[in-house]
């Protein structure tokens, strides 16, 4: 094996990471032995390399696009602040949900995230994109409070408010380098 990080903890599955700077982390059950974690390793060898390949690719192409400055954050974060709650508010009364507080923060790797709590967080760069965009990720997230899951019935739901999610699943996801990659600086 190259050098992988081995994290142990009390969990039931196994799960590999490749991390923005490049370093990889195996994520193993606390009684996983040795030769568990190595055929682990041995059978997601493809897939490790294939997520390498591309972050080396996402370096690489990251070097082209400046560094956001701190008033340009601001500057996102209030625009944000005044937009996203008020999609997210209108969207929840649609879908039928409640939920706990909208935050906005500064993200270097999500749009989006729901927690079990109904709390809902979503990036600011989110203001960088159009507002279909913006939309596709608040009903994503609204869509967790009811499954919290990727499953098919969370697609489904996703699709009930947002038909050709798919498009704007691809569009949002094609900006992610160019976007993100300013924040890494």
């Amino acid at each position: 094996m190259e050098t992988i990080k081995i994290v142990k903890s009390n969990r039931k599955t196994f799960s590999l990471e490749v991390k923005r700077d490049g370093s990889v982390i195996l994520r193993a059950p606390i009684f996983a032995s040795n030769r568990q974690i190595e055929e682990f390793y041995n059978k997601n060898k493809s897939w490790l390399e294939k997520h390498i390949i591309e972050n080396e690719k996402r370096t690489e192409k990251s070097r082209f696009y400046p560094a956001f400055t701190e008033d340009e954050i601001k500057a996102l974060k209030e625009r944000a602040k005044q937009y996203i709650p008020q999609r997210v508010e209108y969207w929840a009364e649609i879908i039928g949900v409640k939920y706990n507080s909208v935050s906005i923060r500064a993200q270097k790797t999500r749009w989006g995230s729901c927690s079990s709590k109904g709390n809902l967080n979503f990036n600011c760069l989110l203001m960088l994109t159009d507002t279909e965009a913006i939309d596709y990720v608040v009903i994503h997230e609204l869509c967790h409070i009811k499954e919290l899951n990727h499953s098919k019935r969370f697609w489904s739901l996703v699709e009930t408010y947002m038909p050709n999610y798919k498009e704007v699943q691809k569009r949002i996801k094609s900006m992610e380098l160019q976007i993100f990659s300013r924040l890494e600086k």
